[in-house]
């Protein structure tokens, strides 16, 4: 895995976006004081991938993600592995109740020679190629996929952040021993013998299979196959023989079908003529015209005596007195009868409201002349009021006036002072006159009231006045009209023999009506007997033309009973006549059904000879002929058909038995190798291998870091160090110091990027690596030895490697150098050198 760009926004310290392009920085420095954010750079590029950071402890601190104050986090990192360019991201959110979650993130395969500067265009996610994960539960396969490793060995191998540096030198065996396995794709033994042992078992199956379906294949030896030959050809001679036999049969079934035939016209004319009789109804039928057509003519001299009176009344009724003159005479009567009763009594209503508005007018003016009186006393009162006011303010003045002094008003000598009254006149006037408002307020009260029922009354009046006047002209028109009338009571009379004569005339007219229906009803009747009769004759002229090929008598067509007679008795005498013939046709039928089945029987005993089913042969409904020339046809398909599969299934045989050797090869090959790989000497041999190589190439590194001091060995998967200052003494690695330990680790680093990287075969090789500790615990010497070392690494061109630190000394030997520094809002990184 080698990054080639980081973007960063809200990501702790990098409050800000923040870009790093690793593109052409094969040795490069991050530098700048502690606590800038150096290593949270490399925090950034494991989170990215892994969603977590080694000094978080788990994915339960990514709200260390957040800078502070900020409510999201953004990490982008562009990287290439084995070949392909990915872009993996990461988007961190804080919701409104404070928690912190991974809000979005995804791992997409680039195109390829995609260029990381376009990044800076504002490309969509579309744009940036295949997905391989879109959340986050789909981030750590997929990126152990593309990188190779899982967190815990990414972390040991690439980048090997502070606290973490020894991981690698202390591990236990098994844990190292799994980072091999995954550099080294050894994985790949254990997947092939797997495949092995279920290509075995596949085999095994399928040849179980194959002999099942062999088992099933047992018949298809050389004796069943001649023996169904033989039944072939003993099928065929059959089918000859009964084509030969079958002209014979046929002309047998031909003479028993003529003889039935026969025999069957004869019943059926027996049964024809049989069933010739005359109607039940004959009788009745005959003297229906002659009843139908008396009672026709007695309906219509009904219908014309009817008429005739219906017509007498009409005259009668039209000499009769006009009904509708009539009838408004008697209503004008009646009008003016009910307009004198109403004069009458509006007459009186006059005279009533006479006397009530009269009433009422003068009850107006007694209440005027009380306003007016109350008006006067109002009047009255409120000059009182003015009077006592004065009165009042004159006495008020009095208390200040002097005899012989001047007055305040007049100046006018004093003579005399008169006495100050004991009480106010002022209270007594104000009472007076409230008083007398109410009463003047009461008065004019009763004067609107009588003067509303007066204007009331007088209206009322006016239209009583005004109807009485239009009752009279009305009465005077009716009297004019009614002058030469005979009075109601004749008018009555008049009316009461018109309704009579009109009532009488209506009866008539329904008599007339019912006499034309039973007129009707009798012609109905003349038609329908002649129907009858007519279709009397056509159901003895079918029965008789029925019959008419058995040469039948002459009909009288003047009498319908006696041409039923003659009919019917010449139908006997032929019946009887007849059935003495049938005899002789029923043993002629018998006959000929014998020498059928004699014919019939035959051919089906060569069905038996040759042991073959014959089909059933019967009187009717069937054809013994067809059928069983069918029957040997069959039996030759059959037969047939039996030897066909017989060959199928022996050629299927020999092509199961082909299959099986070849599955019983396959099964013996893959057990083998399943065998040889289930012990896993291979895969150890070539761990151990791998461990050697690692192992003496770090001892290299490492004798030169120490001065030739140490060498590392390793027994049982174990590391140790031998102290060639200490007469070769062979310690454990933990018993190393920390500056000790810092080169142990670092060669251990470097080996498995030199060594390993060309040994692995899979997007696990070390393409990059990334430092983040101890520099600050080395000599000068030592220093310039590991500075050296990681020159001779980064100048080789085919892995990246970085250093996280602080050391001037080291720094000015790394040509790309990532400065970082911090202000209160934000870091910031600016790339310097080369």
């Amino acid at each position: 895995m080698r990054p080639l760009r980081l973007d960063l926004a809200g990501f702790t310290v990098f409050r800000e976006e923040t870009t790093v392009d690793f593109t052409d920085a094969d040795f490069f420095a991050l530098v700048g004081p502690t606590g800038s954010g150096k290593s949270t750079i490399l925090d950034a590029i494991c989170f990215a991938l892994y969603g977590t950071v080694p000094r978080w402890g788990g994915t339960r601190g990514i709200s260390n993600a957040l800078a502070p104050s900020a409510n999201e986090a953004r990490v982008r990192l562009v990287f290439d592995a084995a070949g392909s360019r990915y872009v993996a991201s990461r988007v961190v959110r804080r919701d409104g109740r404070g928690n912190v979650k991974t809000g979005n993130a995804g791992l997409q395969r680039m195109p390829p020679g995609f260029d990381v500067g376009k990044l800076d265009t504002g490309m969509s996610p579309d744009d940036l190629g295949e997905v391989l994960a879109g959340t986050p539960a789909e981030m750590t396969a997929a990126v152990e996929q593309a990188v190779g490793l899982p967190y815990d060995q990414f972390t040991s191998c690439v980048v090997l952040p502070q606290g973490q540096f020894a991981d690698f030198l202390h591990a236990r065996p098994a844990a190292r021993q799994e980072i091999l396995v995954n550099l080294l794709d050894l994985g790949v033994y254990d997947r092939v013998q797997k495949a092995a042992s279920a290509r075995a078992s596949a085999a095994e199956a399928r040849l179980t299979a194959v002999d099942q379906l062999l088992d099933g294949l047992a018949d298809t030896d050389d004796d069943t196959l001649a023996a169904t030959g033989q039944r072939v050809t003993g099928m065929r001679r059959l089918a000859g023989e009964v084509e030969a036999a079958v002209p014979g049969l046929v002309d047998a079934e031909r003479a028993t079908a003529g003889a039935a035939d026969a025999l069957a016209a004869l019943d059926a004319e027996i049964a024809h003529l049989d069933a010739v009789a005359a109607p039940a109804d004959l009788g009745t039928v005959a003297g229906a015209v002659a009843t139908a057509r008396a009672a026709a003519d007695e309906a219509a001299a009904a219908v014309a005596a009817a008429e005739e009176r219906e017509e007498k009344l009409r005259g009668e009724l039209a000499a009769a007195g006009d009904e509708a003159a009539l009838s408004l005479l008697l209503t004008a009567h009646t009008d003016r009868d009910r307009l004198a009763a109403e004069a009458a009594t509006l007459t009186a209503g006059l005279a009533g409201a006479q006397t009530e508005h009269d009433t009422a007018a003068a009850a107006l003016e007694a209440a005027r002349a009380t306003a007016r009186r109350a008006t006067a006393d109002l009047e009255a009162a409120r000059l009182a009021y003015q009077e006592a006011q004065t009165a009042d303010r004159a006495a008020a003045l009095r208390t200040h006036l002097t005899a012989g002094g001047p007055c305040p008003v007049c100046e006018q000598p004093v003579p005399a002072v008169p006495p100050v009254p004991a009480a106010s006149a002022v209270a007594a006037a104000e009472a007076a006159g409230h008083a007398a408002r109410k009463a003047a307020d009461r008065a004019e009260k009763v004067v609107a009231e009588r003067d509303r029922t007066a204007r009331d009354l007088e209206r009322t009046l006016d239209r009583a006045r005004a109807r009485h006047e239009r009752l009279t002209a009305d009465l005077a028109d009716l009297d004019g009209r009614l002058a030469d009338s005979p009075g109601p009571d004749a008018v009555r009379r008049e009316l009461d023999a018109v309704a009579a004569l009109r009532a009488t005339l209506e009866e008539a007219g329904t008599a007339v009506r019912a006499a034309r229906e039973t007129g009707r009803r009798a012609t109905a009747a003349v038609v329908a007997a002649q129907d009858r009769i007519r279709s009397a004759w056509r159901a003895f002229d079918q029965v008789r033309d029925g019959l008419a090929r058995l040469g039948p008598p002459a009909a009288d067509r003047d009498d319908l009973t006696a041409a039923w007679d003659g009919l019917c008795s010449w139908a006997a005498g032929e019946v009887d006549r007849r059935r003495a013939d049938r005899v002789a046709a029923a043993g002629a039928v018998d006959a000929a059904y014998a020498a059928r089945d004699g014919a019939a029987a035959g051919i089906v005993a060569l069905f038996t000879a040759a042991g073959a089913d014959a089909p059933p042969v019967g009187r009717t409904g069937t054809d013994p002929a067809r059928d069983l020339t069918r029957a040997a046809a069959v039996a030759v398909e059959r037969a047939e058909a039996d030897l066909r599969r017989l060959t199928e299934r022996r050629e299927q045989a020999a092509e199961l038995r082909g299959q099986r050797s070849g599955h019983e090869r396959d099964g013996r090959v893959a057990k083998a190798l399943a065998g040889h790989l289930r012990a896993n000497n291979f895969e150890r041999w070539l761990l151990a291998e791998a461990l050697d190589q690692l192992v003496d190439g770090a001892s290299g590194i490492l004798r030169e870091l120490s001065s030739g001091q140490y060498d590392l060995v390793h027994d049982k998967g174990e590391f140790y160090v031998v102290d060639h200052h200490d007469a070769g003494l062979r310690r454990a690695v933990r018993t190393l110091s920390g500056g000790e330990t810092f080169q142990a680790s670092l060669a251990l680093a470097l080996a498995l990027s030199e060594r390993l990287a060309g040994m692995s075969a899979t997007a696990a090789s070390l393409e990059s690596i990334v430092l983040d500790e101890g520099f600050g615990t080395l000599d000068a010497a030592t220093l310039d030895t590991v500075a050296a070392t990681l020159e001779n690494l980064a100048a080789r061109g085919d892995r990246m490697v970085g250093v996280v630190t602080h050391v001037p000394a080291l720094a000015e030997r790394v040509p790309v150098r990532f400065e970082v520094r911090k202000d209160a809002r934000t870091a910031r990184v600016e790339r310097t050198g080369l």
